[in-house]
């Protein structure tokens, strides 16, 4: 099992949670950090959290308030040169954002043992050629790959299609279909392969 976490910079905002095995099983938003603890702690058999968030620093800073000209992870750099836009993580808002995803990684990790991964829905998009904000184009694609059923309930968010892609990016992980950026020392952070495109 693996569960894809759309992650919020506030509490107050609306996560996308997205439980999958081979397909999705459920998806939902919650809030409060406590919300995903009792998801995660309640999924049997989880292997793998993904999160979109930035979980790690930079080298050379100490935390993500000191001011510094440090604003780049390696992985943030192999990304730039893959001309996958991102917002830094040192950017307004991706402070908060990461402050919750790097104390959100130690609360699960915590737990048991489960692997917790950064990832990025935004390089998932480009990678496979899908328009980020076009929810039928996403929706399509998810089909397509036979990760979601051709129909669903209801119409899903932003948030839920982004857990969604989290999830199907740490599917991919199990399935040795990934590409790792960055240095291990400092925080990784794991895409689809590339040279999936095409074949997928």
């Amino acid at each position: 099992m693996v569960l894809g976490l759309d992650l919020a910079g506030s509490e107050n905002r609306k996560t996308g949670v997205c439980i999958a095995d081979k397909k999705v099983k459920d998806v939902f938003t919650v809030k409060k950090d406590e919300e995903i603890i009792k998801v995660v702690s309640e999924i049997k058999n989880l292997k793998v959290v993904a999160i979109d968030a930035p979980l790690s620093l930079p080298k050379g800073r100490k935390n993500i308030d000191e001011k510094n000209s440090t604003h780049f992870r390696e992985c943030d750099i192999e990304l730039m040169r893959m001309k996958i836009k991102f917002f830094p993580i040192t950017l307004g808002p991706m402070r908060m954002l990461t402050k919750r995803g790097i104390e959100l990684k130690r609360k699960i990790e915590s737990l048991k043992n489960i692997r917790v991964i950064e990832v990025f829905p935004g390089a998932l998009y480009d990678i496979f050629k899908i328009p980020r904000k076009d929810k039928k184009k996403i929706f399509e694609f998810f089909v397509k790959v036979g990760f979601i059923a051709e129909k669903h309930e209801r119409e899903l968010s932003q948030d839920e299609f982004d857990s969604i892609a989290c999830a199907f990016t740490a599917k991919l992980f199990l399935e040795n279909k990934t590409k790792e950026l960055g240095n291990p020392s400092e925080g990784t952070l794991i895409i689809p392969e590339p040279s999936l495109f095409g074949f997928i």
